[in-house]
């Protein structure tokens, strides 16, 4: 058995982060639990550090750090602010990345600098900051792990076949004819685009096999979040686009597929339990005993694979258009995507126009190659600019 590793949970109070530590619970002592990092869940946060004596915790919402330095148990150091997260990131042998959107990008960047092993859960920083994390995954030392389960199972599948590592990728292998990611079709699968015109905020929140945060749910619903998998599937691999095909797989069983040049196709299979994911990222070369997401192959009944809809679910194709142009296009276009997701959960836009926000918002962007992490962050403030200016016209239309 493996010698005790420390490990660091940004985001700990969300989905990923609270069944990371479930994860935790059932490794028998093979992680010590040093630094837990949230948004703004101060006591949730505290309850956790009471449970898991961390060393560290951190809030990045610093109006907050008093609630919490009183909840905290004595002689743990809370960090708050700007900053705070990827400070975490800096002092632990492993680092799950559960930041939920953009804001997880420094997390992953101070990770990867320091030559720890990132579990990354945050596909977002992988997305808009591709460049920029592409050289940070060169540090000696470090790793990356995909926590998302389609990745997760890319892995899998390509490791099973001598070609993936916890290491940058070196290109295509060149006997992989390509990859297959599956979508569940999220909540809207089968409607048309003009059935989606008057779809509500509660329709879109109702995934039929996930419990995600609403946000990730969203993205879901527009097949958005299958758009980004498609980049980081890039990244992480080094796999072309024409390489990468997304198939529509209601059950969530089959996770993704690796079809090899001779036609052999390798697939991952669990039930839908994000816990197998998380705990391959954090054992990795080796297992868990705990058989998270195990088939009862007698009650699985079928498994049913169909194209996406294209022109119902139109921001995969901006994905796949902006995974293509590179550069600051990504960051851009998850950008926008970010605002126009917040716009259709809170202030009124509807659902079928969030891909014309994100479309809005790639038009007007001139793509360019990022030296460093300022030409990502105004890449992304230009796209979050150009989507709040949509999104007002557009909310405004709505009401009118």
């Amino acid at each position: 058995m493996s010698a005790t590793r420390t490990l660091c949970i940004a985001g700990s109070t969300g989905s990923i982060g609270t069944q990371a530590l479930d994860v935790v619970r059932a490794a028998g002592g093979r992680f010590e639990v040093v630094a837990l990092g949230a948004g703004s869940s101060v006591e949730m946060l505290a309850a956790q550090a009471r449970e898991w004596r961390p060393a560290r915790v951190a809030l990045a919402d610093e109006s907050k750090a008093g609630v919490l330095e009183a909840l905290v148990p004595p002689g743990t150091e809370v960090l708050a602010g700007e900053g705070a997260l990827a400070e975490l990131a800096r002092g632990a042998d492993i680092v799950l990345n559960a930041v939920v959107g953009f804001a997880g990008l420094p997390v992953t960047l101070a990770a990867l600098e320091t030559g720890r092993r990132l579990a990354l859960a945050n596909k977002e920083s992988l997305v808009a900051g591709g460049p920029v994390v592409q050289r940070a995954r060169r540090t000696p030392g470090a790793e990356l792990l995909p926590v998302d389960s389609e990745h997760c199972a890319l892995h899998q599948c390509l490791a099973a076949a001598g070609m993936a590592g916890a290491g940058p990728p070196t290109g295509p292998p060149a006997a992989l004819r390509r990859l297959v990611v599956t979508a569940s079709g999220g909540p809207f699968r089968g409607r048309s685009r003009e059935e989606l015109a008057t779809v509500s905020v509660d329709d879109a929140l109702a995934h039929p096999t996930w419990k995600m945060g609403p946000k990730i749910t969203v993205d879901s619903s527009t097949l958005m979040n299958k758009g980004l998998e498609v980049i980081e599937a890039h990244l992480l691999f080094g796999v072309p686009y024409d390489q990468i095909e997304v198939v529509v797989h209601p059950q969530s069983v089959v996770h993704s597929m690796a079809e090899m040049s001779d036609g052999a196709t390798i697939a991952q299979l669990s039930m839908p339990d994000m816990r197998l994911p998380i705990g391959y990222a954090l054992t990795y070369p080796e297992r868990m005993a705990a058989a998270f997401g195990a088939i009862d192959w007698s009650a699985l009944g079928h498994l049913d694979f169909e194209a996406p809809d294209l022109a119902a679910f139109p921001c995969l194709g901006l994905a796949y258009e902006a995974g293509r142009r590179g550069g600051t296009a990504p960051a851009c276009l998850n950008g926008a995507n970010e605002v126009a997701v917040e716009g259709f959960l809170r202030h009124g836009l509807r659902w079928a126009d969030i891909p014309a926000v994100v479309e809005h918002a790639m038009g007007c962007h001139v793509a360019s190659d990022p030296r460093d992490l300022a030409d990502v962050l105004a890449a992304d403030a230009e796209g979050r600019a150009l989507a709040l200016e949509h999104v007002s016209k557009l909310s405004g239309a709505a009401r009118a």
